[in-house]
């Protein structure tokens, strides 16, 4: 197949273009940019590579170009695609992080300050993003607060003289502009005064009132030269929350990355050389050189922010430093710079983002690090070809010969994967038989997984029995009829039911004690497993008891609970004498229930 794809991509054109690599289900797994299509693509399919690049390529049966006339719509299109198609292998931000906006209707003769997701030509003036609606809703009740603009459901001028002010007016967080002698030409200048404040001209606003402030005490008119003097109290007060707002607004971004367990992309925004904000997200680690990566990440992260400044500082040099300055200064509006200091202040700025990459991949990764190290010696301990990096666990629950199910469940790197969890309801199997049971229950599994089913598309790379050496065997057994190789082994547990070691398929105990994370993560996807069967168990019986008990007359949920909790099982309630229901509910419901399973089994009978 490499020799295939190599000469296709032999025969392809030295030109700008994306290419698009497909695994054998042609689903597209990977999106790329290149200056030239021929030396980008024949270079996947020639020499050695990483092992995420070489995984990678070992899917690919084939591939797709579109030749562009520039980088530029390279560029656009490999991010279109991208989007599209979430590929596994692409280094995807996520774009639900949500960074709204706050909407001021200029147009309006009372405007008011709303939230919104997206910015639109309507006339209306819009400040941000900002880090979350949360942050946002703080951002405008703090300006409304100190400005005193009015916060509640009132419309203006509709509802202007006809009820008594509200208790912000009372509390001297609003001005009243509800009341009859307010005045519109005060509310539209407590307006701009926010405005300025959104715009980041603080300082301007802060002369400004200084002046008025001056102006009315010369012309002593010392009432209203108090009110510019509170005013000018609150201004001064809201620049301690000036770092949140200033984060819309910033001038310069610097942008940094660290690769760890995790791969963590960050960006400090800076406004007029002061730190205003932070955004930062981990993920795996990219496929992608760390140019590339810092690339790719910078389009997604002002695509899906919607705001960008007027100089990135990137701590890598891009090969797309120019396409993607053209592509950024178009979705601006205006100017966008792209630079990679090498000395001086803005290197600072980029060092300074580094850190705060590294700090925030190791704060986080730090527990991550650790389920891997155990994983490793889990690896090692069985002699495993791979990492075992996800682990399927089985278990089956009963409860007499009714009601048989099992469970399985996931664990990814170490650590509980519940999308991935599966319920099985034991169809074919007779009886209380765990052995056949966890049979016919990895036999479904791994039938699906042949006939293409999404829900079991991905095979482990260690797959775990609650049970001894005999249902190892019979799972080791099962996977051999099916043509599937992986490896087997039992959880088993001493006399106090808590694990002890492992077993292999040949009757081999491995002790774990030796090695505690080791025998910590095994025994607690031993218990979650055990759990989740048990758990699917009881749902199934309390459904079945409920919709059995639900049908006799007089017999309500409490009584149904009280019926359960003496009686445990549906069983021992049938076979109850009236004398042994009348010590779990009063008589006349005991009676009830006595004579629905009585006659019911006459009329069976």
């Amino acid at each position: 197949m490499i020799d295939i794809l190599r000469e296709k991509a032999n025969k392809l054109p030295l030109l700008p273009g994306v290419y698009i690599m497909m695994d054998s289900r042609g689903e597209v797994i990977y999106v790329g940019k290149a200056k030239q299509l021929r030396n980008r693509v024949s270079s996947y399919f020639k020499g050695e590579h990483d092992p995420k690049t070489h995984a990678m390529v070992s899917k690919v049966t084939d591939f797709d170009v579109i030749v562009t006339n520039s980088e530029l719509e390279a560029l656009v299109l490999e991010n279109s695609l991208i989007k599209r198609h979430q590929p596994r292998y692409n280094i995807l931000l996520r774009d639900d992080k949500g960074y709204p906006f706050i909407r001021l209707d200029v147009q309006s003769e009372y405007p008011i300050f709303t939230i919104t997701n997206k910015t639109a030509r309507d006339g209306a003036r819009y400040f941000g993003p900002y880090g979350g609606r949360n942050v946002t809703r703080e951002i405008i009740d703090t300006l409304c607060k100190a400005l005193k603009l009015p916060t509640c459901g009132r419309k203006f001028p509709r509802d202007i003289g006809k009820d008594r002010p509200c208790l912000n007016f009372h509390m001297g967080s609003c001005a009243g502009y509800c009341l009859e002698d307010s005045s519109a030409e005060e509310y539209r200048r407590s307006i701009k005064e926010a405005e300025m404040i959104l715009d980041g001209k603080t300082d301007e606003l802060t002369r400004e009132l200084e002046e008025e402030m001056l102006r009315a005490s010369e012309e002593m008119r010392f009432e209203l030269a108090a009110r510019y003097r509170d005013r000018l109290r609150a201004v001064a007060g809201l620049r301690n929350r000036q770092r949140v707002i200033g984060a819309a607004i910033a001038d310069t971004d610097a942008v940094g990355f660290f690769r760890g367990a995790k791969f963590c992309f960050t960006v400090l925004h800076y406004l007029d050389g002061e730190l205003a904000g932070k955004d930062y997200e981990l993920m795996e680690e990219p496929l992608e050189p760390d140019a590339e990566a810092i690339s790719g990440l910078v389009r997604q992260y002002y695509t899906i922010r919607g705001a960008w400044p007027s100089v990135i500082l990137l701590p890598v040099e891009i090969e797309d430093r120019e396409p993607l300055e053209q592509l950024l200064t178009q979705a601006a509006g205006r100017r966008v710079k792209i630079e990679t200091p090498k000395r001086g202040e803005r290197l600072k700025l980029v060092e300074a983002a580094v850190l705060n990459a590294r700090e925030e991949c190791l704060r986080a990764t730090t527990a991550a690090q650790r389920r891997l190290k155990t994983l490793e010696w889990l690896q090692k301990t069985l002699e495993l070809p791979e990492l075992p990096q996800r682990i399927e666990a089985f278990d089956v629950s009963n409860l007499g010969n009714e009601g048989i199910v099992a469970a399985m469940t996931v664990f990814w790197r170490g650590k509980p994967l519940k999308k991935d969890y599966r319920k099985f309801r034991i169809k074919e199997t007779p009886g209380q038989d765990d052995y056949h049971s966890m049979r016919e229950v990895l036999g479904r599994r791994f039938r699906r997984y042949l006939d293409g089913d999404e829900k079991f598309g991905t095979l482990p790379d260690l797959l775990l029995i609650d049970g001894a050496a005999a249902h190892a065997s019979a799972a080791e057994e099962v996977l051999r009829e099916l043509g599937i190789r992986l490896p087997v082994f039992g959880m088993v547990k001493d006399q106090r039911h808590r694990t002890r070691g492992l077993v292999s398929p040949q009757g081999s105990e491995i002790g774990l004690s030796g090695n505690p994370a080791v025998f910590a993560l095994v025994g607690n996807i031993q218990e979650e497993t055990h759990r989740f069967a048990i758990e699917y168990q009881r749902s199934l019986r309390s459904a079945s008891f409920g919709s059995e008990l639900d049908q006799i007359k007089g017999v309500g949920e409490k009584r149904r609970n009280a019926l359960l909790r003496h009686f445990k099982t549906i069983r021992a309630i049938r076979e109850a004498s009236l004398e042994e229901l009348c010590q779990a509910v009063p008589k006349n419901t005991a009676r009830a229930v006595w004579e629905h399973f009585h006659m019911k089994k006459d009329e069976e009978t």
